[in-house]
């Protein structure tokens, strides 16, 4: 889906109400078209019965609603893939990263996470005849780990332009879990202005939620916001056709007694609304394995990559 009508076309919406919405976010049709009257009323200020009809009236403009099972098949013909920039691991995923979902990486620490969106940030500029999409990244970064001098280095090793790389990635810091779902929020912001975005990183997605929401006491209202935060890179992934890809930590289960007892932390929240998921863990060396433990359609499988200087790689 593109942007090619404007919020004031919908009925109802008038240059006050359309100036609210997109102040909130919802800067196209298509934002409003999956968007419930609950939060439409709240973010322009207006009742849920008007919401309701604003929102119908974006669906209705825009055709959304029951589809074949032909008609979807053919409308999945447009996604797309970002390779990994290895054989191996767009192996494990059939072709590459998928855009219009949402590809999780959870292990523990310098097991490659950081590495690979690293890596994919320039991969995804690459044109298409060579894997890439000809786009842009968006990196949230959580945890301070992002670091531009290794896009520098990725981007040699694939022969693009080092400065023309960095130009094409969009960097913010989150401090903390609100300001990290501002940042995701306003991402259509940067596409409706021209940004060709194709990928959106955020590294890691649940740790500021882990920090902040401490104990079973908020464990109701720390999954709402993370399913909320979700929803929105969901969206955005769909509405736009492009990838995202967060990065996860891990927990051990102490009753776990045979096994590996690690485990991705976020609960059920993100182990559904996450499209494909993969386990990866220390090798020999500077040997990972990379375990695709959930998706759609792909069976369970491994493979081994490797960490250098220059990147992610075969090993």
């Amino acid at each position: 889906m593109s942007a090619t009508t404007h919020l004031e076309d919908l009925p109802g919406v008038g240059p006050a109400i359309a100036k609210k919405l997109s102040e909130a976010g919802y800067r196209s049709p298509e934002a409003v078209a999956v968007a419930t009257p609950k939060e439409l009323a709240a973010a322009a200020d207006i009742g849920e019965a008007t919401a309701s009809r604003i929102i119908e009236g974006a669906r209705e403009m825009l055709n959304i609603g029951f589809v074949s099972a032909q008609e979807f098949l053919e409308q999945r013909k447009a996604i797309s893939t970002i390779t990994t920039g290895t054989k191996n691991l767009d192996q494990l995923f059939g072709g590459g990263i998928e855009t219009r979902g949402i590809t999780e990486f959870f292990g523990e620490f310098r097991t490659g996470k950081t590495q690979i969106c690293h890596q994919l940030c320039v991969t995804v500029q690459l044109p298409e005849e060579k894997g890439g999409l000809n786009g842009e990244a968006v990196y949230i970064d959580t945890e301070g780990t992002f670091r531009p001098e290794r896009i520098v280095q990725v981007a040699t090793k694939f022969e693009v332009d080092p400065k023309a790389a960095l130009k094409k990635v969009v960097y913010a810091r989150a401090y903390n879990s609100d300001h990290q779902l501002y940042l995701s929020q306003n991402i259509d912001g940067l596409i409706t202005k021209g940004k060709n975005i194709k990928l959106i990183i955020v590294d890691s997605m649940v740790g500021h939620f882990r920090s902040e929401y401490i104990g079973r006491g908020m464990l109701a209202e720390r999954q709402q916001k993370l399913n909320k935060h979700l929803h929105t890179l969901l969206r955005l992934s769909e509405l736009y056709n492009l990838a995202v890809v967060v990065t996860n930590q891990v927990m051990s289960k102490p009753d776990t007694f045979f096994g590996d007892p690690t485990t991705p932390v976020g609960g059920h929240i993100v182990a559904h609304n996450c499209t494909t998921r993969v386990y990866l863990r220390k090798s020999k060396g500077n040997q990972r394995i990379a375990r695709l433990v959930d998706s759609p359609y792909l069976p369970e499988s491994e493979v081994v990559f490797a960490i250098d200087e220059n990147g992610v790689s075969d090993s």
